[in-house]
């Protein structure tokens, strides 16, 4: 079964994958987030393959919860906040290049989609959401507020994606986490669902 933690807020539940970055979904309820969760295997299954990691796809809507959490108004907001007390123990250099590499897969999954979708997208019954463009702005600003998280600054944005998987692969000694940052663990797996939440809404509001 997949181990996961649901990130409890008083509006929105987290249910996410603890060791696969970007597999993370939500809902009003705790069954209802672990239902999207399992809804949405097919579509990690392609970010596992690119990183050329195999992926339990037959039982990948079997899960054991590991961690409640309780979250906050960013959870109810729409994002994943908290981390389980597990992520802050020590990575093995394979555990370390594992992470890495389905967050890199997970950039590489959303340059993909980017490549092959309109600039318009299709507009959310009220009007609203972002075009493609905006989008993809709005995801390498967001890298480059999550990089400080884990130590990195002055970077240009040019070498952040190379310079955050190297941080990711040399964190096999528990990082001293600064005030507000990010251990390892959290990182690559908030980083990973900010892409792919973003790379599946183009694929769902392609006109």
């Amino acid at each position: 079964m997949t181990p996961i933690y649901i990130e409890s807020g008083s509006k929105r539940v987290f249910a996410c994958a603890l060791d696969w970055p970007g597999w993370c979904r939500a809902d009003r309820t705790e069954a209802a987030a672990m239902a999207a969760l399992g809804a949405y295997a097919a579509r990690y299954a392609v970010v596992a393959k690119e990183a050329g990691i195999k992926f339990p796809i037959k039982s990948a809507s079997e899960f054991t919860v590991v961690d409640r959490i309780p979250g906050s108004g960013t959870t109810d907001f729409g994002a994943p906040c908290a981390w389980p007390p597990s992520d802050g123990e020590r990575l093995t250099p394979t555990e370390a290049d594992r992470f890495a590499s389905l967050l890199e897969a997970s950039w590489t999954v959303f340059d993909r989609v980017v490549s092959g979708a309109p600039a318009s997208l299709r507009k959310g019954p009220r009007g609203g959401g972002r075009d493609r463009d905006e989008i993809v702005r709005h995801v390498i600003d967001a890298e480059g507020a999550y990089a400080p998280k884990i130590g990195i600054r002055g970077t240009a944005p040019a070498e952040l994606r190379r310079t955050i998987l190297e941080t990711l692969r040399g964190s096999v000694v528990p990082l001293k986490v600064a005030e507000k940052g990010w251990p390892p663990r959290y990182a690559a797996r908030r980083m990973a669902w900010h892409v792919l939440d973003h790379a599946w809404e183009i694929e769902d509001r392609r006109e």
